[in-house]
């Protein structure tokens, strides 16, 4: 059995960095400190203070902090430096390998810090806690790409499941206020006309989708066991800027880019909720302020759309077609990966009863991505790689 605490990654073989890592990131004009010779400021967690800002939340307790986000690099991270509640918030950015292009948009902003570091290292992340004082954490570090989760199984398990695992661990030891795991709809399986709400069973049908659930019930233990304070989030499917091009939206509008057909898994015909990133946004950083421990959030919308009408659509906008022979002349049909579920239809009351909903319209977000894409598909290396159909035997190197 292979050690967990070993710096090698199962299947993939990748390396992994030592517990403790010297990082520079000149590039971005920011200051990214040694993770044992860092000053008061933590580098993976929320230290809270009060302030004169009570007003904010409604409690002076909310009023400014120090938010950690493992996995923090995507977009969802950088955007909620950008949205957060104001300069009393600082960020730290706690990722391994995702492109550090995402965070030029903040580079110049005083109240964050990147750390490179891999939530699979408990000692890493124990040290990181203990040294910290960590008080909160919003959990997004995943391998996320459905594709791949077929032909590489025991890396996911490993990054979704046992990282998952030594963060919720350590966060307890550490005794933080409140601990967000960032999970998706996919737990539930699918379903043709039944809405699920958050006490829908999770029926999970691809391995992605099992790691996630597996992991949730890893942080909801902690909660049954010793009450501690996490809060489980479940979002539908996510688009917008800075998002790597192994997801549908981003694929389509890069393979169009650059005169290449859109590949549809199988008949096209699955459907899927779109959710604009600054609407997310807003989702989580309701669910900081006013999420109760021990709850799930379904973060989810009433627009939905298939594959091959999503298809047509980034081809009428991107190719300019006018007749419907022209818009299939873009369009390849590939083979279909396996458990490939047709909808998943949420319920996200519960997140409406905290104040949120919503609010970018499709026609407006999908133009923001389409040109975000237009200048920086090359963010990432070899991002042509991430184009390929199902199925995918390689991971990407971003």
């Amino acid at each position: 059995m292979r050690n967990p605490n070993s710096r090698t990654g199962p299947a993939s073989g990748r390396p992994r960095p030592p517990p403790v890592a010297a990082v520079t990131c000149p590039s971005l004009g920011t200051a990214v400190k040694r993770a044992s010779g860092r000053g008061k400021e933590g580098a993976a967690g929320v230290r809270l203070r009060q302030s004169r800002a009570a007003s904010l939340y409604g409690r002076s307790r909310w009023a400014s902090g120090h938010v950690g986000l493992p996995g923090g690099v995507g977009r969802a991270g950088q955007r909620l430096c950008q949205a957060g509640p104001g300069d009393g918030w600082c960020w730290f950015h706690l990722d391994y390998c995702a492109s550090l292009k995402n965070l030029e948009t903040i580079s110049n902003k005083q109240n964050y810090k990147f750390i490179k570091g891999d939530i699979c290292e408990a000692p890493f992340v124990k040290h990181l806690f203990e040294t910290e004082k960590i008080d909160i954490v919003l959990h997004f570090a995943a391998q996320t790409h459905v594709d791949l989760s077929f032909v590489r199984t025991l890396e996911f398990t490993y990054v979704n499941v046992y990282g998952t695992h030594v963060l919720v661990s350590a966060a307890h030891e550490a005794r933080v206020e409140k601990f967000i795991y960032v999970s998706t709809d996919e737990v539930y399986g699918g379903s043709l006309d039944q809405e699920f709400d958050e006490s829908s069973p999770k029926q999970p049908t691809n391995p992605y989708a099992s790691s996630k659930a597996a992991a949730e019930c890893f942080v909801q233990s902690y909660w049954e066991r010793y009450k501690f304070p996490v809060v489980i989030t479940r979002s539908s499917n996510v688009y917008g800027p800075h998002q790597y091009p192994e997801k549908v939206i981003p694929k389509f509008i890069s393979l169009l880019q650059h005169n290449r057909k859109c590949c549809i898994h199988g008949s096209g015909l699955q459907k899927r909720n779109f959710l604009y990133a600054t609407d997310v946004v807003e989702a989580f950083l309701t669910v900081l302020k006013n999420g109760k421990p021990g709850e799930i959030y379904n973060i989810g919308t009433n627009f939905e759309m298939s594959i091959m009408q999503l298809a047509k659509e980034l081809i009428q906008l991107i190719k300019e077609t006018s007749t419907e022979s022209e818009t299939e002349n873009w369009v390849d049909f590939v083979n279909d990966r396996p458990s490939n579920d047709m909808r998943y239809p949420m319920k996200s009351e519960k997140m409406h009863g905290l104040g949120w909903r919503p609010k970018v319209p499709w026609k407006e977000g999908i133009k923001k991505t389409i040109e975000w894409y237009r200048e920086n598909f090359h963010n990432w290396k070899n991002a042509e790689k991430a184009l390929d159909p199902f199925p995918v035997t390689q991971p990407f190197i971003q």
